[in-house]
């Protein structure tokens, strides 16, 4: 029996293809995981609704405890954004409850609560936010939303395998660029489209997305970080919406991902999670770094290199990883 493993979107699409019990993204990374591990279909599906869990409960979190971090740099974003209905919305439903969320889940894990990285922590939010939204929003059934999980699982592994998911590695297209190409394609799979399409709007979304700073003021995943997940959720969502009108990328996925890989080998280690340029270090961005820091933020810059936080200010380390 041939192996069931891929790591392209090439390969993906042709497993679909050969196998006539693959007729998803979802079936295809639900093989390919049971073939490395030997779990069964059952087990894996609930490992992922437990992950589901998990991402509705940092969205609760925060929208009941809009509270904020010891840093002051984010917090009750998201309930504002909850609030905020006015008569004339420019957000549609389902994208202003999927910023709302997004927002949310960072903010759990700027507090230190347990969320899901998705691929990272930094870029936790946009997952959650777009699968967790639609799901109210347009009634789907919990199912529908495992499915999305995995699609955006099959979209992480060829990114993985063929790129990188670090900041410090690619800059911010590496983290929030990823999970709004692997959103878009959940979304993308949860209303219904085919998996070229699926594919499709991930292209859309990472190529818009490529060379992406990471530049955290004071070297939290706080700002812009925390911002920057809501508005790629509705980057996600609009990829999506593209892709299902039949718009499609001039360069495949594959490719995209080849592309992003290629501008972070180019990119600059300042914008690299280095704290060292972009908003990092504008006067503004240096007032709050001093401002949190204080008698350290002299040394630091003396080496060239960000100060040290305390562990409680600092990103989340508790996370569960899908």
């Amino acid at each position: 029996m041939s192996s069931r493993q891929f790591f392209s979107a090439a390969k993906l699409l042709q497993l679909i293809a050969q196998h006539d019990d693959l007729t998803t993204i979802a079936d295809a990374v639900l093989a390919a995981e049971h073939e490395l591990t030997s779990r069964q279909p059952t087990e894996i599906r609930a490992n992922m609704a437990i992950r589901l869990t998990v991402m509705r409960d940092a969205i609760s979190q925060s929208l009941h405890n809009p509270a904020r971090t010891k840093s002051t740099l984010s917090g009750g974003d998201a309930k504002r954004m909850h609030e905020h209905t006015p008569e004339h919305n420019f957000l549609s439903p389902v994208m202003h409850r999927a910023t709302q969320y997004a927002l949310a889940v960072m903010e759990t894990n700027a507090r230190m609560g347990k969320i899901v990285a998705a691929p990272t922590a930094g870029s936790a939010g946009i997952v959650p936010g777009g699968i967790i939204a639609l799901q109210e929003e347009w009634h789907m059934t919990e199912d529908q939303c495992v499915d999305g999980l995995l699609t955006s699982a099959g979209i992480g592994i060829i990114i993985a395998h063929n790129a990188t998911f670090s900041a410090a590695k690619g800059g911010c297209q590496a983290e929030v660029g990823v999970s709004t190409a692997m959103c878009s394609a959940a979304l993308s799979a949860m209303r219904g489209l085919s998996p070229e399409r699926c594919l499709n709007s991930a292209s859309l979304a990472l190529k818009n997305m490529l060379g992406l700073a990471c530049d955290p003021i004071a070297g939290l995943v706080e700002a812009p970080c925390v911002k920057r997940n809501a508005i790629g959720v509705a980057h996600a969502m609009t990829s999506a919406e593209m892709s299902a009108a039949g718009i499609t990328s001039n360069v495949p996925f594959d490719e995209v991902v080849e592309a992003m890989n290629n501008v972070a080998a180019n990119m600059h280690a300042n914008i690299r999670e280095t704290s060292k340029g972009g908003l990092a270090v504008t006067p503004t961005g240096k007032r709050i770094t001093k401002m949190i820091f204080g008698k350290n933020l002299g040394t630091a810059l003396a080496k060239d290199t960000p100060p040290t936080a305390e562990p409680s200010a600092q990103h989340s380390c508790h996370y569960s990883q899908a």
